[in-house]
C-alpha cells in the first residue's frame, strides 16, 4: 500500500514508479464491442512545489456526453490522430490550453470501456509549470486540481451503485471538497492507483 501513497511522490519518484510498472495498453486486436467509440484522455499530473496534483475539469451542463461531470481533458479519436497520445494532447490543448511541450508523457493505462459507448485510453503525463489555462467555455465550465495523495489513498475510493434502466450499476467515487469525482474518471484513477501498486 505504501508504494502507491501519493504523499511519497515528487515528480521524479512518480515518473520512476509509473515507468517501472510499465502498464501495457490494451491490444487493438483484443475483442471489444465494435460499437464502442475510441477516445483518449490525458491524466495530467501537475508538478507543484507543494506536492503533485491532478488537473480535472467540470464539464458544462449542456453537453450530450457526460454533462456536468468531473472528467479528464480528452475526447474522441479523430481519423487524423496517429495515436491515443496525439488525441489526448490535442484535446488537452483544445479544452484547457495545456501545451504539448510542457507535458512529459509517461505512458498509458489500460483501456477503460464505458457504459455510454466509449473505449478510452488514459494517457498519463507530468505537466510542468507555469499552468496558464485557457478553457474552452463550450465544453469546460471550470478546471481544478486535486492532490494526488488524496486520489491515491484507498480510503477515499468508495464503491457505490445506482439503478440505470432497471439494472443496478456499480461505480467508483471519490468525493473531494464538494466535488463528486465518479464513474469513468474515478475508475481510471483507481486504475492508476493499482498500476502504481503493481496490480495494474
Amino acid at each position: 500500500m505504501k508504494k502507491a501513497n501519493g504523499a511519497r511522490f515528487d515528480a521524479d519518484g512518480f515518473r520512476r514508479c509509473f515507468c517501472a510498472a510499465a502498464p501495457m495498453p490494451a491490444s487493438r486486436e483484443a475483442a471489444v464491442p465494435e460499437q464502442l467509440t475510441p477516445a483518449a484522455v490525458l491524466v495530467p499530473v501537475v508538478d507543484r512545489p507543494g506536492g503533485l496534483t491532478v488537473l480535472l475539469t467540470q464539464r458544462t451542463d449542456h453537453l450530450h456526453d457526460h454533462p456536468g461531470q468531473v472528467s479528464f481533458p480528452g475526447g474522441r479519436c479523430e481519423a487524423e490522430d496517429a495515436s491515443p497520445v496525439v488525441t489526448a494532447l490535442r484535446e488537452a490543448q483544445e479544452e484547457v490550453g495545456l501545451k504539448p511541450a510542457q507535458i512529459d508523457v509517461l505512458g498509458m493505462l489500460p483501456e477503460y470501456h464505458t457504459g455510454t459507448g466509449f473505449r478510452i485510453t488514459p494517457v498519463v503525463g507530468i505537466v510542468a509549470l507555469p499552468l496558464e489555462l485557457e478553457l474552452d467555455r463550450f465544453e469546460v465550465a471550470e478546471a481544478f486540481e486535486t492532490p494526488l495523495a488524496f486520489l491515491l489513498d484507498p480510503r477515499n475510493h468508495r464503491r457505490m451503485s445506482m439503478e440505470i434502466r432497471g439494472a443496478l450499476r456499480e461505480y467508483w467515487a471519490m468525493p473531494y471538497e464538494g466535488r463528486f469525482i465518479w464513474g469513468a474518471t474515478a475508475g481510471m484513477l483507481v486504475s492508476l492507483y493499482r498500476t502504481l501498486l503493481g496490480d495494474g
